[in-house]
């Protein structure tokens, strides 16, 4: 789909039904849990390489500062840089993971919802043509999110809306580029902010509240449930054209 063309339907998007949305989201919740329960662990399992890159550095670090204390002072600066950069590694590999994963599932969600018999591929914006793409658009979120942060958390509540969206237009328009995957996110967000924000917040609520009692262990089941309303609300008002559909049905075969 051309940019100007999701950029008309945006600005002529009707008006959403909050219900709708809701009851739509419940609906797709049972066809798709057991996928989002895959999602997140896959997100926690793919995330665990990188919290040793941060524990190993730290802990050989600590063992040399104990068995030489003269040597602490002069460590103290390279272990500041030494947790700087690790940090900084550990959180864009967590973000690549997460946005590649969640857009895969929202392709998966697609496949459900139209029915279409097409292979879950919980990998599919790690493989080629897509991976620079989504280390990319990585670091385009982990920039706007950090300018938002030093904004205060006012600006924070504003930009995570349009920053949730990213992952569900990156999923069905991955032919755009960064720059206009991050201007089309600003675009939905702002013009569905309100009844987004909303849907998100109360979805956000029942999925961990049901989670909690099922002995939480269960969150991890219900935690998919919040990337819903944003999906029914990009169908709505964006939606899927046929070629789309015969990209995915051709993908299957």
């Amino acid at each position: 789909m051309l940019l100007a063309e999701i950029q008309h339907k945006i600005q002529n998007a009707k008006q959403l039904d909050f219900g709708n949305i809701f009851n739509e989201s419940i609906a797709l919740f049972k066809k798709v849990w057991v996928q989002g329960l895959i999602t997140v662990l896959l997100s926690l399992g793919l995330s665990i390489p990188f919290i040793f890159v941060i524990t190993i550095p730290m802990s050989f670090l600590g063992a040399i500062g104990e068995n030489n204390p003269s040597m602490v002072d002069n460590l103290a600066l390279v272990m500041l840089l030494v947790v700087v950069l690790v940090c900084f590694v550990l959180v864009v590999g967590m973000t690549v993971v997460l946005l590649g994963l969640k857009a895969a599932f929202y392709r998966i969600i697609f496949q459900y919802d139209m029915n279409i018999s097409a292979k879950e591929d919980y990998f599919y914006f790690f493989k080629r043509p897509y991976l620079g793409k989504t280390i990319s658009l990585s670091f385009s979120y982990l920039g706007i999110t950090l300018l938002a942060t030093l904004l205060c958390y006012f600006p924070v509540i504003y930009v995570m809306v349009p920053m949730n969206f990213l992952f569900v237009i990156y999923a069905f328009n991955p032919e755009l580029s960064v720059s206009n995957l991050v201007k089309v996110s600003f675009e939905l967000g702002n013009k569905k902010w309100f009844i987004a924000f909303g849907l998100t917040l109360i979805a956000g609520i029942l999925a961990q509240m049901i989670g909690f009692l099922m002995c939480f262990v269960g969150i991890f089941a219900t935690a998919s449930f919040v990337s819903l309303p944003l999906y029914v609300i990009y169908k709505q008002v964006i939606g899927f054209d046929i070629p789309k559909i015969a990209k995915f049905e051709n993908e299957s075969l």
